[in-house]
């Protein structure tokens, strides 16, 4: 057996392991890879042989870790990669201010959104919680990988972390944004000005909020809607709302994994 040859043989045992147990995740975990290279390893070996040396290996691993953190967001299905930022709002009378902690499917354009008085890992990690990971698991789709910006919310170590634990505990990967560079999560920016313009500037010219709950119910009325009825023109939504993106991509998801 070849230098080669010997490299090769546990990335074709990955696909191979998956394919047995009908678990990508759980194979990554026992063979030790991320399942972004899982589908990088799978892209290869179905489009020629899998003839990689250790280098081209190593290129092709960083290569994964390292596009959405550049801004190439490369997304596969509905739950590949997500997108998780914080959106200063302002405040309400009498009450502390307040931000719009907001996560995207940047697949489906899937918008989920909470509001809340503080900017802490705790509540980075509740979005997931409450809302999120929720969603996913009603829809019969696990979330992979969660694209964030480089704030302590998001970052720390996992001993002490209530974010990154959180992610440990569901086993979702994690990508962060370059330094000091925001555009690099340009999906949320987005999102944020079309948020402003549509919603929270409408509704503080129609009503006097007194609380975040009610701000809550009704931005859960706008997100429902963005979400189900306006057509989205997203690269892959192609004129479908996001959630119909997404159910439209469940059941070849789900048979391949």
């Amino acid at each position: 057996m070849t230098i080669d040859e010997k490299i090769i043989k546990p990335k074709l045992g990955l696909l191979k392991l998956a394919e047995q147990l009908g678990n990508v995740s759980q194979a990554c975990k026992i063979m030790g890879y991320s399942r972004d290279s899982f589908y990088g390893f799978k892209e290869l070996a179905e489009s020629e042989p899998m003839v990689l040396t250790e280098a081209q290996v190593k290129a092709l691993e960083k290569a994964q870790e390292q596009r959405p953190a550049e801004g190439q967001i490369e997304t596969e299905h509905p739950g590949y990669l997500g997108s998780q930022d914080t959106y200063y709002v302002g405040t309400i009378k009498g009450l502390a201010a307040f931000i719009n902690r907001l996560f995207i499917d940047t697949y489906s354009k899937v918008a989920l959104a909470k509001l809340y008085d503080r900017k802490n890992a705790l509540v980075a990690a509740d979005l997931l919680n409450d809302r999120v990971v929720p969603f996913f698991e009603q829809q019969q789709l696990p979330l992979l990988r969660i694209l964030t910006d480089r704030g302590t919310e998001y970052c720390g170590s996992i001993q002490h972390h209530e974010f990154q634990l959180y992610l440990a505990i569901e086993n979702i990967d994690h990508s962060k944004t370059k330094v000091r560079s925001p555009q690099s999560n340009g999906i949320c920016e987005r999102f944020h000005r079309t948020i402003q313009d549509e919603f929270y500037q409408v509704a503080f010219r129609k009503k006097l909020y007194t609380s975040l709950d009610e701000l809550q119910a009704d931005l859960d009325e706008w997100l429902e809607s963005y979400n189900r009825e306006r057509p989205h023109t997203g690269k892959y939504c192609d004129g479908r709302t996001p959630f119909q993106t997404l159910r439209d991509q469940t059941s070849g998801f789900s048979e391949a994994t």
